[in-house]
């Protein structure tokens, strides 16, 4: 567990970095916040001033890394240090596949990634909802908090709609059953359940996770309707929405846009072979 000192000075660390480079960075503070083993975490301090920081984020097989060093105390191997010894912790682990996580705009840490032999994979669009008046709809479905007979459903969501392996979704899915401030919600069409959403809010935003329906039922307009009462919902509450999106998933892409949600950063993802 990270101490309550380390929180904070990861957090002042963040600010500092995204102020002076002007991006935004994705450290998965819900799982910061609540680790269950050690070894996730590398910190380099000096006069106890935090220096450089980098996290592993386990997802079953998967393990996401996430980093960032000083402004003004780079390139003076900080960095490579740290991440030569969560590579060691990867190692022992076992873990299947690594993925190194650096916003798009980052020139630095892209050049770092290249010269360590990792690839480009995939990016994310992080997307913020522009307010704007929603139509009110007949709904014809339920939204409802998931119960523990919907885990299956879950993770065959996952496995069809997003392409994840069942390790991975069996382990994400069970995990998120324990998030504070998260509603994990099913989609009910009828007697059927043919979806899913969690929405989990933090210091005034609302952001949307997993928001998926099975393949039969889509192209009919239940996405969009779900999508528009979650939005509706929480902006009324008084939370600005976001949620983040594969850039080369388009349908989805459309979807988010036709309801009114911008693009304002991106993610580039790159995989690193052990």
């Amino acid at each position: 567990m990270l101490t309550t000192k380390q929180l904070s000075d990861i957090e002042q660390l963040q600010k500092e970095v995204e102020a002076h480079d002007g991006l935004e960075m994705k450290l998965n503070w819900d799982m910061l916040r609540n680790r269950s083993t050690e070894g996730l975490d590398f910190l380099h301090y000096e006069k106890n001033e935090l220096i450089a920081f980098l996290g592993l984020y386990p997802f079953g097989s998967t393990v996401e890394i996430t980093g960032m060093v000083k402004p003004s105390e780079r390139r003076k191997g900080h960095f490579t240090r740290l991440f030569e010894d969560a590579m060691t912790a990867v190692r022992r682990a076992g873990f299947k596949k690594i993925l190194l996580n650096v916003p798009a705009s980052s020139a630095a840490a892209k050049e770092f990634l290249l010269r360590q032999g990792a690839r480009y994979a995939f990016s994310e669009h992080q997307m913020q909802w522009e307010p704007q008046p929603l139509e009110d709809t007949t709904d014809d479905f339920i939204l409802r908090e998931a119960a523990r007979e919907d885990l299956e459903l879950r993770v065959r969501l996952d496995v069809e709609v997003f392409n994840v392996s069942l390790e991975n979704a069996v382990a994400t899915e069970s995990r998120i059953n324990g998030d504070e401030d998260t509603e994990m919600l099913m989609i009910d069409v009828g007697d059927n359940t043919i979806g899913k959403i969690r929405v989990k809010r933090e210091n005034g935003q609302a952001w949307i996770y997993g928001f998926s329906i099975l393949p039969d039922y889509q192209g009919k307009g239940f996405g969009r309707k779900v999508l528009r009462r979650i939005v509706k919902q929480q902006s009324e509450r008084g939370h600005s929405v976001h949620l983040e999106v594969e850039t080369k998933n388009a349908n989805a892409l459309r979807l988010y846009e036709s309801v009114g949600f911008e693009i304002v950063h991106a993610q580039d993802y790159y995989e690193f072979e052990k």
